[in-house]
């Protein structure tokens, strides 16, 4: 069941109706529309399928020394665990926007989110009592919470007439308009200028803050220590990178408002599309898909498209090394793929002769590789040329996982290395907070002869480009055309700032403090995977086994009789 909270507040909930499975978005509760996103989807299910969801469970257990623990029955990343037997592609939630409407709701109290859901019910009433009573058009006899359909002679006209009064009406058929409505809350504009929102003994905005950083405090952020995930090599989220996300014109404004009211934000994305086909070396792009992991299936999806246009249904055979990001199987999984398997050497690059042999026995039925450059391994592949070669002499194309695109911009690019598609996590490479979970975005580049194929939309138009008569349209990635828009102009910003130098030097310091990292720790601990000249790329691996005592890992062995000098 789809359903709406906001509505729930004061109408039965799915479960006392007999639902299993639950979904919606959280935008509702306090989080700007932004053109489309970032918003907090759920998913909530009965207690016979609870484990068959993706993400983490938590149940209570018992540790060694008798003391209650929490016990995680399933981690967060289950994709580099389970892999093509993953239940989600998404390694990853939108943590902030779920504490937004979390602190919108705290804020409020049960008693305040029912008052806002009976004044949304009371407009739309209002609204549909006022049409009736003007007896000009008929007002549909549905049950509604906040949209009222209306039937009448001329849908389009009456839009229009509206839309010079400032009013957006929604044309659901020539004959059909619809209208939400929203009660006007001070709540929502505060909140949209301090990028965070309002909690049940919390009811005052000083209360809240309080709260909110006493929270905040029991986290560890990148300010206090070092969090030991290196692919993501976060960078600072300047105040001026983030003030757009909390001016209006970015932050109010719905997703299929008018293009002519959204000006800006379509310059925006004609120029940050094509300063990320110009560090990528692509030829097209999509800004659809709104996290990294939605980002590989809508790429899959793109090279699943071309190889039906072109008659080869058959080929549905994906080849991934060992080496590659865990989302990756995930996502060849969920696009219907056979997934073979390659390894690696002892030096953690792409057994090359063993995909040679996996590929031409598969030759016939290739669709595509899947390959993450540099690797999760942490090392730059040697024959990525040869890789890629030996993929498109078998009649296959080469999806590049962009996630660690830190180690690539303005020294390489995946298109100069000549793979065929590549997503680009703008929260890792270009500057959008992780936000405990991100606030994604996954847009795609792709060569020219994949550009037809890219994801569309069917109330906006997402792109000029002519596709092939035979071509079978990929469709949406994302509800929304742009997918989560307002994160844009973050990456936008850091970009033009940085400009080329900038970002090239950002490559170079991340690639160099890695290094300097891993060899001043190799003298204390194996550094697990090495390229051919003894370096590693923006990050590296510790292995940490031999120290391992229990559930605990020490620092350095109680032996050793040398301590790391001070950095």
């Amino acid at each position: 069941m789809e359903t709406d909270l906001m509505a729930l507040t004061v109408l039965k909930p799915p479960g006392e109706l007999g639902s299993d499975i639950v979904v919606g978005s959280a935008q509702g509760f306090g989080v700007p529309m932004g053109y489309g996103g970032p918003h907090a989807a759920f998913l909530a299910t009965s207690q016979g399928y609870k484990r068959l969801m993706p993400g983490r469970i938590i149940g209570v257990s018992v540790d060694s020394t008798g003391k209650t623990t929490l016990h995680m029955a399933m981690q967060t990343r289950e994709q580099h665990i389970r892999r093509d037997k993953a239940t989600s592609n998404i390694c990853t939630a939108q943590a902030l926007l779920a504490n937004m409407a979390a602190m919108y709701a705290v804020y409020h109290g049960p008693e305040g989110l029912k008052a806002i859901a009976q004044s949304v019910h009371g407009l739309a009433g209002a609204f549909a009592l006022g049409l009736k009573k003007l007896g000009t058009v008929e007002v549909q006899g549905l049950p509604f919470f906040d949209t009222v359909k209306v039937n009448c002679a001329d849908a389009h006209s009456i839009a229009d007439a509206a839309s010079k009064k400032e009013m957006n009406l929604r044309v659901v058929d020539k004959k059909t308009v619809s209208n939400s409505c929203i009660p006007f809350m001070k709540q929502h504009h505060r909140s949209a200028r301090t990028y965070m929102c309002f909690v049940d003994r919390y009811h005052t905005e000083h209360e809240l803050l309080r709260y909110i950083h006493l929270l905040q405090s029991k986290d560890l952020p990148l300010c206090h220590s070092m969090i030991p995930l290196g692919s993501c090599t976060i960078k600072l989220n300047a105040t001026t990178k983030m003030m757009p996300v909390t001016w209006p014109g970015f932050a109010n404004i719905r997703p299929f408002a008018p293009a002519d009211q959204a000006r800006g934000y379509q310059e925006m994305f004609n120029n940050l599309g094509e300063l990320l086909c110009t560090i990528t070396s692509f030829d097209s792009f999509s800004l659809q898909p709104n996290a990294g992991a939605a980002g590989e299936y809508a790429g899959l999806m793109v090279i699943r498209a071309y190889h039906l246009a072109r008659g080869d249904h058959h080929r549905n055979v994906c080849i991934i090394p060992v080496s590659a990001h865990g989302t990756n199987p995930a996502n060849a999984a969920m696009c219907g793929m056979k997934i073979v398997a390659v390894g690696t050497d002892a030096k953690g690059n792409i057994n090359i002769p063993e995909l040679r042999k996996a590929t031409e026995a598969h030759k016939d039925n290739l669709s595509a590789l899947m390959v993450t450059y540099p690797s999760t391994h942490r090392v730059y592949e040697e024959g990525m040329n040869e890789i890629c070669k030996i993929i498109h002499d078998n009649g296959g194309q080469v999806y590049m996982d962009g996630t660690n695109m830190n180690a690539q911009v303005g020294l390489t690019s995946p298109g100069f290395i000549r793979a065929d598609v590549c997503h680009l996590n703008l929260h890792k490479i270009f500057c959008i907070p992780h936000g405990g979970g991100c606030l994604g975005m996954g847009p795609i580049r792709v060569k020219k002869h994949l550009a037809p194929f890219l994801p569309s939309h069917p109330v906006v138009a997402t792109g000029g480009i002519p596709v092939p008569e035979k071509a079978q349209l990929l469709g949406t990635i994302s509800a929304a055309p742009w997918g989560s828009a307002l994160m844009l102009p973050i990456s936008y910003t850091y970009i033009a700032m940085m400009g080329s130098k900038g970002l090239t030097e950002a490559s170079k310091i991340a690639i160099l403090n890695a290094n300097y990292m891993a060899k001043r720790l190799e003298e204390h601990f194996p550094i697990l995977f090495q390229g051919v000249n003894g370096t590693v790329a923006h990050e590296f691996v510790v292995d940490l086994r031999e120290f391992k005592v229990g559930c605990v890992y020490r620092i350095l062995p109680e032996s050793s009789p040398k301590m790391l000098p001070s950095v």
